[in-house]
This record gives structure tokens, C-alpha cells and sequence, in this order.
């Protein structure tokens, strides 16, 4: 199993249909787990995609429309119901606080989980940890919504033969690392930059600048296409992106792989999508999500 993948829960927008459940998506990040837009029946399919109230570490709803978070009520209360023993961090819109409240105490139960509720009011880094940087940008919709992009730190990959031509082994990598000199010899010698792996999480929205930031040299987005482009006045009516127009913005920011999601149920046959977005001029690895898929984020680049 990857350490790093998006596992796919449901793929349907507003209404689920008989192969599409509504939306969820679990991105695994070394040792998080991150649930994004958790819609109704969200905790069946955690189980039938073998991920456990225990892995989960941190929530992140973009809207508070239904197919994004009616399944939270659920969830949260499985937290409790397995007595999840670390605190998971809930992010959400900060004006969707009464719909938030009422989620999570919508029946009785015993709340025995630390769930940490963190609102987001305003763009930016909304939390940091040694393995990633989580933002939000604000997206243009018919309800107050986020998008999310997580950012893991440049580091360097050290080079075993130049390391070894200076003699340097052991644990001594690891002093190296450390105090970037050792013995005369500076890190940038025996290693080079290597760049952080991107990920971005982008629902309902029109075109806005955010969609741009969010996605900007990403290895793996995943984003909605609720219509094709014969139908892009409806997007831009009801708050969302046609195939073409998310596969435009993932080439023009240099996406590596790109999952298009959240399916209006009008359309019935999936390869529509992905001819629209090759037909848009997205070269990159793509996929037409299905729910209970799994998708591994793409390897570093040499």
C-alpha cells in the first residue's frame, strides 16, 4: 500500500447515484489520514475501503452543502465510538459554525474523542506540521467555500557517491544534515535540492483566481467537473467547473496527475470526461474517479 494516495469514498455530486456514492476522500500523507467533504454514507464506504476511525487524524470540509457534509455527523461519532485515542483536527468554513455544531451533535451519543474544531475565516495556512504545510483559498460559489493545498517542505537527497568520495558515512549523514557542514565539507556538496510534493483539493467553484493558486504545480489535484462544456452555463450559474475547464487550469499550473470528481447525474458514461479534458490540452496522468479507487500520488521527479 502507498504511503502517500488518494482513496476515493464517492464521486457524485448532488445526487448519488447507483455507482456513485456522494463525495469523500482520504488523502494518506505518511502517517495522517485527511478526510475531505465527508457526504452522506461516508463512514460505510471508510469501511469498504479498509480505512478505520483510528487512521483518521484530521477533517477538512470545503462547503457545507449536504453532499459535502452530511456524513460528518457519522463520522464524528464513530471517532467517539472507537475512542480514537489522538486528536483530530476538524477544518471547515468559519461561517458554516452553526451547520458544524449541529452535524456534530445531531443525535446523542458520548463523546468520547478530542475532535478539534479549527474554523477557517479568512485564506492562508490553517496548520503546520513537520511532514506539511495545509492552506486554504476561498472559492467562488453560492455558499461561503474553501479549497485546500498541502505543501510539503524542500528538503535535499543526499548523493551516496559523493558521500562516499568524501568519506562521510554513518551517522554521520545524519550530523551532516543537521549542521549543513562537517569536516570541511558543506551539504550542498554532497546532496541536491529536492522539491516537495504538492497536493490540492478544490470542490464546488467557478473559475476564480484561487483555482489557479491552489492548483499551481501540483503532483496529484483533485477537483470537480460537475458538467461537460456543452452545459457551462450551468456551471457558472450553479457555482462549478466544467471537465474542460478544470483539465485548462490543471495544464496551464503544471499538474502532474489530475482526478476529476464530483459528477452530475446527468451524464452516464464517464469517458466523456476525460475526452473533454484531453480534447482541453491536459497532457498529464489522468483519472475519471470511481468510488472505492485508489490513486497514489505520483513519484518525485528525478
Amino acid at each position: 500500500m502507498a504511503a502517500r494516495e488518494l482513496v476515493v469514498c464517492g464521486t457524485a455530486s448532488q445526487v448519488p447515484t447507483r455507482r456513485r456514492n456522494h463525495n469523500g476522500y482520504v488523502l494518506r500523507w505518511d502517517s495522517e489520514a485527511i478526510l475531505f467533504d465527508p457526504g452522506e454514507g461516508t463512514q460505510r464506504q471508510l469501511l469498504l475501503a479498509g480505512i478505520t476511525a483510528h487512521q483518521l487524524t484530521r477533517i477538512c470540509v470545503t462547503h457545507f452543502h449536504g453532499d459535502h457534509s452530511l456524513g460528518l455527523a457519522g463520522v464524528l461519532q464513530r471517532v467517539s465510538l472507537d475512542r480514537v485515542p489522538h486528536p483530530v483536527a476538524a477544518h471547515y468554513p468559519a461561517s458554516g459554525q452553526e451547520f458544524f455544531d449541529r452535524l456534530r451533535h445531531s443525535t446523542a451519543y458520548q463523546e468520547a474523542a478530542r475532535i478539534e474544531a479549527r474554523p477557517v475565516a479568512e485564506e492562508g495556512v490553517v496548520a503546520r506540521t513537520g511532514a506539511f504545510e495545509l492552506s486554504a483559498r476561498r472559492l467562488s460559489h453560492t455558499v461561503d467555500a474553501f479549497g485546500y493545498r498541502l505543501v510539503e517542505p524542500d528538503g535535499r537527497r543526499m548523493l551516496p557517491d559523493r558521500l562516499a568520495a568524501h568519506g562521510i558515512a554513518g551517522p554521520d549523514v545524519g550530523r551532516l544534515r543537521r549542521l549543513g557542514t562537517l569536516r570541511g565539507v558543506t551539504l550542498e556538496e554532497v546532496s541536491v535540492e529536492r522539491r516537495g510534493q504538492r497536493f490540492a483539493f478544490i470542490m464546488d467553484t467557478r473559475l476564480c483566481e484561487a483555482v489557479w493558486a491552489l492548483a499551481e504545480g501540483c503532483d496529484l489535484l483533485v477537483i470537480e467537473a460537475t458538467f461537460l462544456d456543452r452545459d457551462a452555463s450551468l456551471a457558472t450559474e450553479y457555482g462549478h467547473l466544467t471537465a474542460a475547464q478544470a483539465a485548462r487550469v490543471a495544464a496551464e499550473s503544471g499538474v502532474r496527475h489530475l482526478v476529476l470528481t464530483h459528477f452530475s447525474q446527468r451524464y452516464q458514461e464517464p469517458a466523456a470526461f476525460a475526452e473533454e479534458a484531453r480534447e482541453a490540452g491536459f497532457a498529464g496522468e489522468l483519472t475519471v474517479a470511481e468510488d472505492l479507487q485508489r490513486v497514489p500520488v505520483p513519484p518525485r521527479l528525478p
